[in-house]
């Protein structure tokens, strides 16, 4: 379960920037041509999920408290020279608000963001990004931060380039000039599990550069090329610009605005008080099914169709929290009136694909895990059911899961299985600590996830769950 401490460390860990390729299509990524992001973060906390460990808050000590700020003037193609101009032209996003404002906020527990606007150099070969003051300013700032929304996991973002933000009166001059927003962000880190690539990723980025209509360019940091074609329909919808590898990429570029790292909240969930434009997750659920372009926006009432069965997806597992008696339960579904959809969902699914069997669906079900990260895809007012394994895990379930759907829109239902529909007790006595006390076995993240995720199967006792099923029915009547 998640603990909250106060914390004051400091998380600068060594760069280690990583770079994979795979084969597919390379639709608008890497382009390193111009073409063409907005703010918030102090506490320690411990969120398990269903693939990481920790997040402990680190706030960085170095980071110097600014003062007053003067803004910088920038001509048409911000062919600004180091320290030079004449302040004759005022524009819209350079007011005393922005003037008075620190360049980053590290107040958030789970993301570091910077953001500035003005005349703003991003020069990749330094790792730095620039906020050019003029001579009377005395601004004096200097952060440094790790643009990956997993503040304070070291094992994380050892992974992850940091950079300097920092303002200046000397930088060196343009070489490429972007008219629109740019946004810096990590690749690396826990990416390539499903659930990450939503929580850490997809979610942060929709928040931060979904106000811009695709006016938006992205250079990213420690890219994964295989990554970003996997999403490229994502990038796509978000950016009408290609992608611009940051450690590859030795311009200096220059902009009006700039947003270092992606305002991330809680696990997968948007926190609409804080987030640009107060998006929500019903928000985000809605840009998934476009981006996709799947046709069910929500469900139907039953009998609103003729004919038609309710459709319950159950997503089946292969290496740990499988379903051990999969056509029982596949029977019992049917027997109730539903039509029984199975797949397996990882890694390596092709997501245009899986994302319009989601979308079919009514009621989508499985064990904790990467997989119901899927549920991004169900129509509005759908079902997801979570099966939680045994081992007092309950709370984490619903902070992954639970609490997201509902955000976005879905019903939710959480089965707690019974030690009789666990296989750890083919691994331990009945009397066992384990089933007596799970609770003591609560020895941090890792120790849970090896004991309670990794070894553990689920025998799902279907007279016990049939309950569940019905009420699902009920809703979809209402």
């Amino acid at each position: 379960r998640g603990t909250t401490k106060d914390s004051e460390e400091r998380a600068h860990t060594v760069r280690d920037p990583q770079q994979s390729a795979k084969k597919g299509p390379e639709p608008r990524l890497l382009g390193t041509s111009g073409g063409e992001g907005e703010k918030k973060g102090h506490r320690k906390v411990t969120l398990p999920t269903v693939s990481n460990y920790t997040i402990r808050d680190a706030e960085d000590g170095d980071n110097a408290k600014p003062q007053q700020g003067s803004k910088p003037e920038t001509e048409n193609k911000l062919e600004m020279v180091a320290g030079k101009g004449d302040g004759s032209q005022q524009q819209d996003w350079d007011n005393a608000e922005w003037e008075s404002k620190p360049l980053c906020d590290f107040s958030n527990f789970r993301a570091n963001v910077c953001e500035m606007r003005g005349n703003i150099r991003i020069h990749p070969n330094a790792s730095s990004v620039m906020y050019m003051e003029p001579a009377s300013s005395k601004r004096n700032e200097l952060w440094k931060l790790k643009p990956y929304p997993r503040k304070g996991d070291e094992l994380c973002l050892s992974k992850v380039t940091e950079l300097t933000v920092k303002s200046s009166k000397v930088a060196p001059e343009c070489t490429k000039y972007h008219n629109v927003p740019v946004v810096v962000f990590a690749l690396t880190g826990y990416t390539g599990n499903l659930f990450h690539d939503f929580t850490d990723a997809l979610v942060p980025l929709f928040t931060t550069a979904s106000e811009f209509n695709g006016e938006v360019q992205f250079l990213i940091t420690d890219m994964a090329i295989w990554w970003t074609r996997k999403y490229h329909v994502v990038f796509k919808k978000l950016s009408n610009y290609p992608l611009i590898d940051f450690n590859k990429d030795t311009d200096v570029h220059c902009a009006k605005h700039a947003i270092v790292g992606l305002h991330a909240y809680m696990e997968f969930t948007i926190d609409p008080s804080k987030a640009p434009h107060n998006y929500t997750m019903v928000d985000f659920n809605r840009f998934m099914r476009r981006t996709y372009e799947l046709p069910r926006e929500a469900v139907s009432a039953l009998g609103e169709i003729p004919k038609a069965k309710p459709r319950l997806l159950i997503i089946s597992r292969q290496r740990t929290r499988m379903f051990l008696n999969l056509p029982e339960i596949i029977a019992m579904a049917e027997g109730l009136g539903f039509e029984v959809v199975v797949e397996e969902a990882n890694v390596s699914s092709d997501l245009s694909q899986f994302s319009k069997v989601v979308n079919s669906v009514d009621v989508m079900m499985g064990v904790h895990g990467a997989g119901l990260t899927n549920c991004v895809f169900l129509p509005h007012n759908a079902t997801l059911i979570q099966i939680v394994p045994w081992g007092g895990i309950e709370g984490v379930c619903r902070i992954d899961f639970g609490d997201p759907a509902e955000q976005m829109g879905l019903r939710y239902k959480q089965y707690s299985i019974a030690v009789h529909e666990s296989s750890l007790t083919d691994q331990y006595p009945l009397d066992h600590e384990i089933f007596k006390n799970p609770l003591a076995f609560h020895k941090g993240f890792e120790f849970i996830k090896e004991t309670f995720m990794d070894k553990q199967n689920v025998r799902l006792d279907c007279n016990r769950f049939k309950p569940v099923l019905l009420q699902t029915l009920d809703l979809l009547n209402q």
